[in-house]
C-alpha cells in the first residue's frame, strides 16, 4: 500500500528517532520476546501473560496521557484477565520456566509500546507507511544483530508436516515462513495500526484479547487439542467484556 503511495513514504528527520523506537521496542522486540516465550512456556500460558498488555496500555493512557477510562472500560479489563485465564485453565497446577514468564512478560510491555506508540503515530502518517517503516528498523535492526550470513538458509526447501488433522500434508519452510511474516506479523500489525485510527489504544488492547480464544478454537479444529467446559466459559467471558468495552462510548 505505501509502495503505491510513495508520496506516504516521506520522512521528516524529526520523525526519524520516533519510527527507530516504534520499529525496534514496539515491532521487533514483540516479535522476538513472543517466540522466547512460547518457546519455554504453555501457549496458553504465554498468551495470557502477554495479554496484561490491555492493562498496561489502559494505565498509561489515564496516568501520562490524562486520558478519562470509564468504569466499564476497567470493569471490561477484568472480565477480559479473568476470561482468558479460564481458557487456559490457570489451576492446573503449572511448573513455569522463570526465563519463560520474563520473556511474556517483556512482550507485553513491547506490544504496550507498540500500541500506544501506533496511537500517536497515526494521527500524522497513515497506518501503512507508519507499518513500513516500523519492520524497516526492525529489519535493520535485527539484521545488525543477527547478520543475514548466521541464517540457516539450507533449511528453507525442507518439508514440515502441517500436523494434526493436516498430518498427511507438508509444507516447504520457505513458505511457512512466509505465512508467518506476511499474514502472521505485517498484516496483523498494519490491521492494529489502521484500527487505532477508529479506536482508542485501549479498546483495541482489549479486542485484542480475542487472540487466545480465536487460537484455542484453531487448535481444536486444526490440532484435535481439547475444548471443553471451561474454554466455552472463558471464551464466553472474553467476548463479554470485548462488547462491554466496545459500547462504553
Amino acid at each position: 500500500l505505501a509502495v503505491a503511495r510513495p508520496g506516504s513514504l516521506r520522512l521528516t528527520r524529526r520523525e526519524v528517532p520516533y519510527l527507530v523506537v516504534f520499529g525496534i521496542a514496539g515491532v521487533a522486540m514483540v516479535q522476538w520476546l513472543y517466540f522466547v516465550s512460547i518457546g519455554r512456556l504453555p501457549i496458553g500460558i504465554a498468551l495470557l501473560i502477554e495479554y496484561i498488555a490491555p492493562i498496561l496500555i489502559a494505565l498509561w493512557a489515564w496516568a501520562v496521557f490524562k486520558e478519562p477510562i470509564r468504569r466499564r472500560i476497567w470493569v471490561a479489563l477484568v472480565l477480559a484477565v479473568v476470561g482468558l485465564s479460564v481458557v487456559v485453565e490457570v489451576w492446573s497446577g503449572l511448573s513455569l520456566d522463570g526465563l519463560g514468564v520474563a520473556a511474556a512478560l517483556s512482550a507485553a510491555v513491547a506490544y504496550a509500546i507498540y500500541v500506544l506508540m501506533a496511537e500517536r503515530a497515526v494521527r500524522r502518517r497513515d497506518p501503512a507507511s507508519l507499518t513500513a517503516y516500523g519492520f524497516l528498523f526492525a529489519a535493520l535492526f535485527w539484521a545488525a544483530v543477527q547478520p543475514l550470513w548466521r541464517f540457516p538458509a539450507g533449511r528453507l526447501d525442507d518439508g514440515v508436516s502441517l500436523l494434526g488433522h493436516l498430518e498427511r500434508f507438508s509444507l516447504p519452510v520457505w513458505l511457512l515462513l512466509l505465512y508467518v511474516v506476511v499474514a502472521g506479523t505485517m498484516i496483523t500489525f498494519l490491521l492494529v495500526a489502521a484500527a487505532l485510527r477508529h479506536i482508542s489504544a485501549t479498546r483495541v488492547g482489549i479486542v485484542a484479547m480475542l487472540e487466545p480464544v480465536a487460537a484455542s478454537g484453531v487448535a481444536f479444529l486444526w490440532l484435535g487439542e481439547s475444548f471443553g467446559a471451561a474454554q466455552l466459559v472463558g471464551g464466553t467471558i472474553v467476548l463479554t467484556a470485548i462488547l462491554l468495552a466496545q459500547t462504553s462510548r
